[in-house]
């Protein structure tokens, strides 16, 4: 049976876990061959955020491919590929693709996919955002490709990094149309209330959120009591100290 070639472009912004994630998932996964191309920065953030190198790569993937090296397979669309993912996807690598440089292997891989209307995922790395980043991201967009900044998903109560990244990795292999179990799809409110138990959660918030303009009140009404005490013990003593001809303890 032919393999279906998956293209990971790893470019330098920061995030190179997700790039690992990403391909330790497709490893584990048969009848799917990776194909993968580092920039020179990357390494540097490989290196730098994982303590890896080209050894650590090159055994999670099929075939690694030289960044430099344009002539490769995958810099053609007759090397059929099903999916290509940049992750993570720098605002260089995003403004080169968006412009169709195809300055080195990734983004001619990358301009290959558009051209050849195939699936193109960029998981932009960047914030926060100028206009420059946002029209390539438009001009991507319109070209055909997806943009996936990995964005915390909040409502799955992630407890440590390794959650926001199994999420994001997760929502990138449903992109390509890539069985995964890493992060469950929604189910609605109701399910994920029972699945999370937040019912008590949302009681809990909803009793201090409507609970706090009450013991708000109750505390003015409690000021607003004591002052009038005051005030009338105050009274009281004017009262008494003109009647007894004492004078006022406060200089005049």
């Amino acid at each position: 049976m032919t393999p279906r070639r998956i293209v990971v472009g790893i470019s330098g912004a920061s995030g190179a876990v997700l790039a690992v994630r990403l391909l330790q998932a497709l490893q584990s996964q048969p009848g799917i061959e990776t194909h993968v191309t580092v920039s020179d920065a990357a390494w540097l953030t490989l290196q730098h955020e994982l303590g890896m190198g080209p050894a650590d790569v090159t055994a999670l993937a099929h075939q690694v491919h030289d960044v430099n090296a344009v002539g490769a397979s995958i810099a053609s669309g007759s090397f059929r590929c099903s999916a290509m993912v940049v992750a993570p996807c720098s605002m260089r690598t995003l403004a080169a693709i968006a412009h169709g440089l195809g300055d080195n292997l990734l983004t001619r891989a990358a301009d290959v996919m558009l051209k050849e209307r195939r699936r193109l995922v960029l998981v932009a790395r960047e914030a926060p955002l100028n206009l420059a980043h946002l029209r390539n991201m438009s001009t991507v967009t319109e070209m055909g490709a997806i943009v996936y900044p990995p964005v915390p998903a909040f409502y799955q109560h992630p407890q440590t990094v390794e959650d926001v990244v199994r999420h994001c990795v997760g929502r990138l292999l449903d992109l390509i149309d890539v069985p995964q179990a890493m992060s469950q799809g929604w189910t609605g409110l109701h399910e994920a209330i029972g699945t999370h138990d937040l019912g008590a959660g949302i009681g809990s918030d909803t009793v201090r959120t409507g609970n706090a303009p009450a013991n708000a009140n109750a505390n003015a009404n409690a000021n607003a009591n004591a002052d009038a005490d005051a005030d009338a013990d105050a009274d009281a003593d004017a009262d008494a100290g003109a009647g007894a001809g004492a004078h006022h303890p406060l200089p005049l």
